[in-house]
């Protein structure tokens, strides 16, 4: 009999760790800058952050993501970006992700959902 020796499997990365979301408002344009990881935890603090600021009144044009403190994106994560991304449609609001480090661009790129965002270098 051969035995066959397979590699140890990869555990998968840790979870639970809620990202830090601050709000800045500069006129109608909000920006939003998240530090720690884009996963399904970031759903709540992100999705709660963008309602806030659409109910509050104020006319709102756009809505920077500055996600240069990412450093872990999964597709969760990305369906966060989405999610985000389709609460402003309706009300001509566009996300914007501000100069996405490699951590953030990469899955994006692979995903085919890099051309769904646009990206502001600065």
């Amino acid at each position: 009999m051969d035995e066959t020796t397979q590699p140890a499997p990869v555990p998968p990365r840790p979870t639970g760790r809620t990202p830090d979301v601050a709000t800045t408002l500069d006129g109608d344009v909000a920006t939003l800058t998240v530090t720690g990881e884009l996963t399904e935890e970031a759903r709540r603090p992100l999705v709660r952050a963008v309602t806030d600021l659409l109910l509050a009144g104020t006319p709102l044009h756009r809505v920077r993501l500055d996600t240069r403190g990412v450093d872990y994106l999964n597709s969760a994560g990305m369906a966060v970006l989405v999610q985000l991304q389709k609460l402003g449609q309706p009300r001509g609001v566009e996300l914007v992700l501000v100069d996405p480090p490699p951590a953030v661009a990469r899955p994006l790129q692979l995903s085919g959902l890099w051309l769904r965002f646009p990206v502001d270098e600065g």
